[in-house]
């Protein structure tokens, strides 16, 4: 260890609580003590921090940055030492990071950062490594490890298992989650680079997962109950989900009865939006594409062997806000009485052919009232079930009078 690196811990240590530390100063502060007095750079470190924390009238940057942390205890703005194994590896948004990817305990996991500035030694997939004086902070919501020039990364022969504690997915928080799901819904894929992406549930709720193409990763089988290690638990307007590029996922048997925590919206559908009624999907597996009507898939190009589907897509209307829904084929059978089967022979002998779909679920749904049930993601109501609101003229009548009011 070199004292400019001894330096710059001390100067990070100093400046997260907010001082403003002479680099230069406590470099020849710490060059004296070794060179001059023969003092070992620990020992040195300890002596010049300690100065410094008085100077500065700070605390928490002593030598409590050397003792042993479990993960899960750890906070943004300390400076910690823990040992954990690295348990995924994800590659660099940038040149000036070495490594990113995840370490875990037995106690919990977090997103860990090294910075290619200090030519850190490099960390392996699967083995344990003891991490010292390096930096918490938060990165989107969530504790985030940063490992920089005054880190010490010492390899550890220790090769224990380790079983990550499961997190009922109510309870998830911004980080590195392990759940025990059901995959329940598939949802078309609205990237390029998305391998699949859905709905995953337990007992508590329901969270949405993606899963971004990657060398080596695999869908996951609709219906099956799943164990999900060290997924990545992201948070946006205030929604979480997972992304499951750094888990490990593994099928186990039996069943979850899913708790759906499900939204209910009662209201008028006030717009039917184009790209509703029979539809044509790509047939590449994996795919599941809406085709343009020259039966064109922006990824997989012309497919003549397309297969027909149903939706709907409009808002609807509460009387305080427009809500976006999406209806897919079971739901819109129920809904209008037209089967997949019948709106296939429909639009294959009318002159209008689709178009003529449209128009009859339009004419059928348009301005009704009904209750629709679901669950919310990205500002749609991806609905689950929806039921005609049943006109009741006695609440008419109470409705009127109340309205006109007693006489003057």
């Amino acid at each position: 260890m070199t004292l400019s690196e001894v330096t710059e811990r001390i100067s990070r240590k100093l400046e997260a609580k907010g001082a403003q530390p002479d680099r230069q100063k406590i470099e020849s502060r710490l060059r004296r003590l070794v060179e001059e007095f023969g003092v070992n750079i620990d020992e040195a470190e300890r002596t010049v921090t300690a100065d410094l924390a008085r100077e500065y009238n700070v605390t928490g940057v002593g030598s409590s940055s050397s003792e042993l942390r479990p993960i899960r205890e750890i906070a943004p703005g300390e400076w910690v030492t823990i040992e954990g194994k690295i348990v995924a590896l994800t590659p660099p948004l940038s040149p000036s990071i070495a490594q990113t990817g995840i370490i875990a305990d037995s106690s919990g996991a977090i997103r860990f950062v090294t910075w290619a500035r200090g030519n850190p030694p490099a960390m392996e997939y699967g083995h344990w490594y003891r991490l010292e004086s390096a930096v918490v902070d938060e990165y989107r919501g969530a504790p985030n490890l940063k490992i920089h020039s005054g880190t010490t990364i010492s390899r550890m022969d220790e090769d224990a298992p380790l079983l990550p504690s499961i997190t009922p997915i109510a309870e998830l928080k911004p980080g590195v989650g392990s759940v025990r799901a059901k995959f329940i819904q598939e949802w078309e894929a609205s990237h390029d680079r998305m391998l699949q992406t859905g709905l995953l549930g337990d007992e508590t709720g329901t969270i949405k997962f993606v899963i971004w193409k990657e060398e080596g990763k695999d869908k996951l089988e609709l219906d099956t109950v799943y164990n999900i290690y060290y997924a990545t638990v992201d948070e946006y307007n205030g929604r979480l989900s997972l992304a499951l590029n750094t888990a490990m996922y593994i099928p186990d048997e039996g069943d979850i009865e899913v708790g759906r925590a499900e939204t209910e919206i009662r209201g008028a559908l006030v717009h039917i939006a184009p790209g509703s009624g029979l539809i044509k999907r790509c047939p590449v597996e994996g795919c599941n594409r809406t085709l343009s009507r020259q039966n064109y898939c922006p990824v997989h190009e012309i497919q003549p062997e397309f297969r027909y589907d149903l939706r709907l897509k409009g808002v609807l209307d509460d009387g305080v806000r427009a809500h976006n829904v999406l209806m897919q084929r079971e739901v819109v059978e129920a809904l209008t009485g037209i089967t997949l089967d019948e709106a296939v022979g429909i639009a294959e002998t009318n002159p209008l052919g689709m178009d003529e779909i449209f128009y009859r679920i339009r004419n059928t749904v348009l301005g009704r009232y009904y209750t629709c049930s679901g669950n919310e993601f990205d500002g749609r109501l991806l609905v689950n079930s929806c039921t005609p609101i049943v006109f009741e003229p006695a609440e008419l009548a109470a409705l009127l009078n109340r309205a006109g009011g007693e006489p003057a």
